[in-house]
């Protein structure tokens, strides 16, 4: 029987446990636990033990309790020490071996979401010869909330140091530091944007990949403004001696209350959240994210990192399905009016549309104003530098479209993970995934995924799982979202 493998740290040994070829390393501390005077501080440098370290089972989560029903499995792990990440290497690689590195950062709005997910597991990355770390970060109002006494953007600031600790300590698992590619779906998608915006990440990857990217940059008028509300609810002050008497679970419960609309406010609280996001979230505070993520690399803010940025083609459209009966009744263009689109945009948005039916339209609209506009915005902002977008066009039979995070099991050649059917179905197509996986590898092994990269005169994009007789590169794949830009 093969013996577990060890991997050397500057902090002490881990041994990890063999799965077929890969070696897996889990729950490895890459800061302190956040916790007593640490939980609103700076993520601090973890302490050095003695031994080895059994790294066999996922670390604590950040995320807290039940999450309820979500599309990925994302277990909550109780525990304290929260800031820890997972390795999947090739089970023969050997230190130093300078194997490119893949750093996944999972999604969830910014205030949840888990790292222990058998989704994110790296086994065909490490297959592929690519090193795989997944991270985790602080989430909600402990991880965004703009608290005053404290450090701004603690989730943001969790995620820097956690590239940090693979920029340190990858040699020891066979990774190379220099040859790094952040990816992230959802809200992990819109930490790669900001990642990219943020001179204190400089230098910690030399690429990215957004999937489905929601960007979440907070104004920093807004985020004191929802710091205030919650404040009020908790009956405390809205700095951190008031909000260190809080405990966190109850935080949880309040920043979800606080996040509701007033009774009477339901519509400008929907055109609210589609104009500026979700309030907590990455915050444009003047340092850490100088500026919001789009603006930034408008600016030329990486533009030397290549990057691959892409959407499903109906990321929220099913929330409204359930609802087709009713909104049948309802003029599609003036519910777009209501949510705030004029009139000569509404009209090129209703003619470039694929989509048939108020409720695809209505939930359609979401996905472009939410996720699909900003791959379009952020090709657009990195005008010459090296950029390649994509279309997740496959139609799941469970689902009936191409729904958010239907392709995160495709981009990770995992179909096989637990729950993957129910988004997918029983048989979902191999190939497809084998396709999206080999641009995944090829992007992080070489910096180019294998196919044409975005430019203003063509505006291509490559469509995975379209009909057979529907081109592979599509020209002005975005179309359908450009007169929301």
């Amino acid at each position: 029987m093969d013996a577990a493998p060890l991997a050397h740290t500057s902090k002490g040994e881990v041994r990890g446990f063999r799965r077929g070829g890969t070696a897996v390393f889990l729950g490895i501390p890459f800061a302190q636990a956040p916790v007593g005077a640490l939980r609103f501080a700076a993520p601090e440098p973890v302490d050095a033990w003695d031994g080895v370290r059994e790294a066999t089972t996922y670390g604590a989560t950040t995320q807290r309790g039940d999450a309820g029903i979500t599309l990925i499995p994302e277990p909550s792990v109780p525990g304290e020490a929260t800031l820890n990440v997972n390795v999947f290497a090739p089970a023969d690689a050997v230190p130093d071996a300078a194997l490119p590195v893949l750093v996944w950062i999972h999604g969830g709005g910014f205030v949840s979401g888990s790292p222990a997910s058998r989704w994110y597991d790296g086994d065909a990355f490490a297959r592929d010869g690519v090193v795989t770390v997944v991270i985790s970060y602080r989430l909600g109002f402990d991880g965004f909330g703009a608290i005053e006494g404290a450090p701004s953007n603690r989730g943001l600031r969790d995620q820097i140091a956690a590239l940090e600790w693979v920029r340190d300590e990858i040699r020891g698992f066979g990774g190379d530091p220099a040859r790094v590619t952040i990816a992230g779906q959802s809200a992990g998608g819109g930490s790669v944007l900001a990642l990219m915006a943020s001179p204190a990440a400089s230098g910690l990857f030399r690429a990215a990949m957004a999937i489905a990217p929601a960007v979440g940059a907070v104004a920093g008028s807004t985020a004191r403004r929802f710091a205030d509300r919650v404040a009020r609810l908790a009956g405390v002050s809205a700095d951190r001696d008031g909000f260190a008497g809080v405990p966190e679970e109850h935080l949880i419960s309040l920043q979800r209350a606080a996040q509701k609309p007033e009774r009477g406010a339901r519509v400008s609280g929907l055109t609210a959240l589609l104009d500026d996001g979700l309030p907590l979230g990455p915050v444009i505070d003047g340092e850490l994210l100088p500026r919001a993520p789009l603006d930034a690399l408008a600016e030329g803010a990486s533009a030397e990192i290549p990057l691959v940025i892409g959407s499903t083609d109906d990321e929220f459209t099913g929330l409204t399905a359930r609802f087709r009966a009713v909104l049948r009744l309802v003029p599609v263009s003036l519910a777009l009016a209501v949510l705030g689109l004029g009139r000569s945009r509404r009209r090129a948005y209703l003619e470039r549309t694929r989509r048939r039916g108020a409720a695809a339209v209505l939930g359609g609209y979401a996905s472009d104003r939410v996720i699909r506009v900003t791959v379009l915005r952020a090709a657009r902002a990195r005008a010459g530098a090296a950029t390649w977008l994509y279309r997740f066009a496959w139609r799941s039979p469970s689902l009936g479209i191409a729904g958010h995070c239907l392709d995160v099991p495709f981009w990770f050649d995992h179909l096989d993970a637990e729950g993957v059917d129910r988004i997918a179905g029983e048989t979902p197509p191999a190939a497809l995934a084998a396709g999206m996986h080999a641009a995944a590898v090829a992007f992080a092994r070489d910096g180019d995924p294998g196919w044409p990269a975005w430019d203003a005169a063509t505006r291509r994009a490559r469509v995975f799982g379209a009909a057979a007789s529907a081109p592979a590169v599509e020209t002005d794949a975005y179309a359908d979202v450009a007169p929301l830009v």
